[in-house]
Parts: C-alpha cells; structure tokens; sequence
C-alpha cells in the first residue's frame, strides 16, 4: 500500500489513493484537479522516499469534493465588575480532497476513472 506525508497550508497530513483529506479552504472550485507537490515522505510497500525536505518529482493528485464549515467556536469575552462582556461565533472554512493517486518521479498519471470507492479518513 501507497501512502504519503503532504505539507499543505501549512500543516502536515497522512494521505493515501482514495481517502479524503481535509484542509484550509482552497482557492479552486468543486470539481477541480489539484496538484500537492510538498511531498515530504513516499512509502511503497517496503520502499521509503524521505525527502531533504521533499521528494524530488514525487506529487499527490486529488479532486476538490466540497467546501464546508467546521463547527462553531464561540469566543466570550468577560471582565468582571466592569459590566463588559463580548461574544463572538466562528466558523473556519475548509476544503474537502479525494486523493487520486501518489505520483513519483518519472510516473505519468493514470486516465483510469474506474478508480476503487473512496475510504473515510480519520482527519
């Protein structure tokens, strides 16, 4: 089994061929191909690719599902005997990845649409 550590917006993630990722929200639309080319680490079966901070040439393909809002995080602000109180509600935006597949370098992209059916990931 393929599985790879991406740097995406900041933060790390565990992805592998048909599990979904979660990240910050993106600037594409539903439907949309993207390319994360941060690879820090490739495994493959008992092969390991560890980059010196990335993999050369190695890419993850995934397709932009959804964007959706996280829960509310309520913020409250309160200074005792000073009659002073703010609350504030916040929902972050994220974006929702089916990961298609792990590319290494010198790999061209398969044009199988006949792809196995998406995994929840714990993410």
């Amino acid at each position: 089994m393929r599985y790879a550590i991406v740097e995406a917006m900041g933060h790390q993630y565990r992805v592998a061929p048909n599990e979904y990722l979660e990240v910050d929200r993106l600037p594409y639309d539903v439907g949309d191909e993207v390319e994360l080319e941060r690879v820090l680490l490739v495994v493959d079966g008992d092969q390991v690719h560890v980059g010196t901070p990335t993999v050369p040439g190695a890419r993850v393909r995934a397709v932009v599902v959804e964007h959706f809002k996280g829960p509310k995080i309520l913020v409250f602000k309160y200074k005792p005997r000073k009659r002073y109180r703010r609350r504030l509600g916040y929902r972050h935006r994220y974006t929702r990845l089916l990961v298609k597949e792990i590319l290494l370098e010198g790999e061209t992209p398969s044009t199988d649409e006949a792809a196995a059916e998406p995994v929840a990931s714990e993410a």
